[in-house]
């Protein structure tokens, strides 16, 4: 077979459109949601090379318009789980054997199409799905996903190149294999890249994978199933199953050749599969490896040289943006009082200003938060905050769910910062300010650091670099992505790799190399040249 050494061109992060009103770019993206809007989908799951319909049908519905149905997903059971379980192991010596430059090919492929022909598609079926507007959608599931794409199959080519040294007469070689078995990937509905990252980085190092989305993410997962097919991936390399998480965990975990998990999800979740996986370690051929990114409660703390505006707006866009459905979204804020009036007044302003409604009409910073049961959940937080002592209702708190699940952006000033809302996970758009004395900066770090049992995202704003590097050493483990005079949300690929320690997950770091080591497994190659022919070392001379 001809060889050589192959270079994938060098990525750059994906350029956001700014679909401003008169262009082109907008009007495609509106004409594409209301086509997809107007038509209903069957949703099969992909199960090797067939298209796998059952009895049982599930509803897709609109966040923002609940009784709007988009189509029906077929919900599998155990047969489907172990039938893709099959198809994975069943290629998987044809799909590890492929060179590693056509694999990158196929993945390459996929980000092109993605930019170009299918940019509409996806980011439409994201605002449909997960109710995401058109900003929102485009820097998730167009670019954020190109990116993965890109940057992984260069992070795959210099992966490849961490070479040993070779001593006189000896050449050592170290080579990557895919691990030893099958993979698990749980994602979540919050971001279409991540439900697209977690099968895909795996799969282009040359492992299988059985895929199970989030059920309100089954819609775009349609469209990344769609461009992996017509990017060339072979059938069985990724299966896509829509099956009940405890019933698909019964047979996985379960399985002698399960060899990892990549989840994105809650924190219970991740901690109770972890111990399932350890109860199960002697059925495993390997040790299967765990990498998880969980919840978090990220924090945005001022010095009292902060500029207010900068704070301000910080927060409005770090806290509200996706109704703050993200796992880095700002919601616990420690604001020095001598510019909480100002940050107070130049927040409220804001959310004045701020329309909230369906991401059809591009006007809407604010849409609807994903389901009933998160509808109910962060409305219970918000009811209980309303009536608690020494709570002070800054903004918002109104909540509707008679067409859509939409909550007001929801600002709390707290007395005590250990109050409910300023340490538990809310996952939605309610954000908690507890103001301290301007002169109790160092005292305030040592809360922030201690209050939350996650460390995903921080941000500190100040003008004063002394404050600055405190704030960094003091909350080094308070956070895996730390911010200075910005939100902490929107990592970008290649640029700030994502993850968090803690609760928040084992911090192998999506978006970087270090991510991709963890889907192999290195085997170490010594050969020598001339071997010796006497047993006896000079030392016995």
């Amino acid at each position: 077979m001809p060889k050589g050494n192959f270079f994938v061109p060098d990525p750059i992060n994906e350029p956001i459109l700014s679909y401003a009103p008169g262009t082109q770019d907008r009007e495609d993206l509106l004409a594409k949601y209301k086509e997809m809007y107007a038509q209903q989908i069957e949703a099969p799951m992909f199960i090797g090379g067939k298209e796998v319909h059952t009895d049982k049908k599930i509803a897709m519905t609109c966040p923002h318009d609940h009784q709007h149905v988009l189509g029906h997903f077929s919900e599998g059971d155990a047969s489907h789980v172990n039938e893709a379980i099959d198809a994975a192991l069943a290629v998987k010596e044809a799909w590890e054997k492929m060179t590693w430059e056509n694999r990158a090919s196929i993945f390459l492929k996929a980000a092109d199409l993605l930019a170009g022909p299918y940019r509409t598609k996806i980011n439409a079926a994201t605002m449909l799905g997960q109710g995401k507007n058109v900003h929102q959608a485009e820097i998730d599931a167009a670019c954020e996903f190109i990116d993965f794409l890109r940057f992984n199959a260069s992070f795959m080519q210099e992966l490849y190149m961490q070479q040993p040294i070779s001593s006189e007469g000896v050449w050592n070689r170290m080579e990557y294999r895919p691990l030893e078995g099958f993979l698990f990937a749980i994602t979540p509905f919050n971001f279409t890249a991540i439900a697209g990252n977690l099968p895909a980085a795996p799969a282009m190092l040359g492992n299988t994978v059985v895929w199970k989305p989030s059920y309100t993410q089954v819609y775009s997962a349609q469209v990344i199933m769609e461009v992996l097919k017509k990017a060339g991936l072979p059938d069985g390399v990724i299966n896509l199953i829509y099956v009940d998480g405890p019933v698909a965990g019964e047979v996985i975990f379960k399985h002698p050749d399960f060899a990892g998990l990549h989840f994105t999800g809650s924190t219970g979740v991740f901690k109770a599969l972890w111990k399932t996986i350890g109860a199960n370690l002697d059925r495993y051929k390997t040790y299967p490896r765990i990498v998880g990114e969980t919840g978090g409660k990220d924090f945005v703390v001022a010095h009292k040289s902060a500029d207010a505006k900068e704070v301000a707006t910080g927060l409005v866009r770090g806290s509200f943006e996706f109704q703050g459905q993200k796992c880095s979204a700002a919601s616990r804020a420690y604001i020095p009082s001598n510019i909480w009036e100002d940050v107070k007044k130049y927040m409220v302003e804001d959310l004045k200003s701020i329309k909230m409604g369906s991401p059809e009409d591009p006007s809407n910073f604010v849409n609807a938060v994903i389901d009933g049961v998160a509808f109910k959940k962060i409305s219970a937080y918000i009811d209980e905050a309303k009536s608690a002592k020494d709570v002070e209702l800054v903004a918002g708190g109104n909540y509707d769910d008679s067409k859509g699940w939409f909550i007001e952006p929801t600002v709390f000033e707290a007395k005590d910062p250990m109050y409910k809302t300023m340490c538990e996970e809310i996952f939605g758009p309610v954000l908690t300010v507890h103001v301290y004395d301007e002169n109790k900066f160092e005292e305030i770090l040592d809360i922030v650091d201690a209050t939350s049992p996650y460390a995903l995202t921080g941000a500190i704003f100040s003008k004063d670099r002394y404050a600055v590097d405190i704030a960094t050493y003091k909350l080094r483990n308070a956070a895996g992505n730390f911010y200075i005079n910005d939100k902490p949300t929107g990592a970008v690929v290649g640029q700030q790799p994502f993850g968090g320690a803690r609760g928040s997950g084992t911090n192998d770091k999506a978006g970087a190399m270090m991510n991709l080591m963890r889907w192999v497994s290195a085997r170490t190659i010594k050969e020598t040249f001339v071997s010796p022919t006497d047993y006896r070392y000079p030392f016995l001379g």
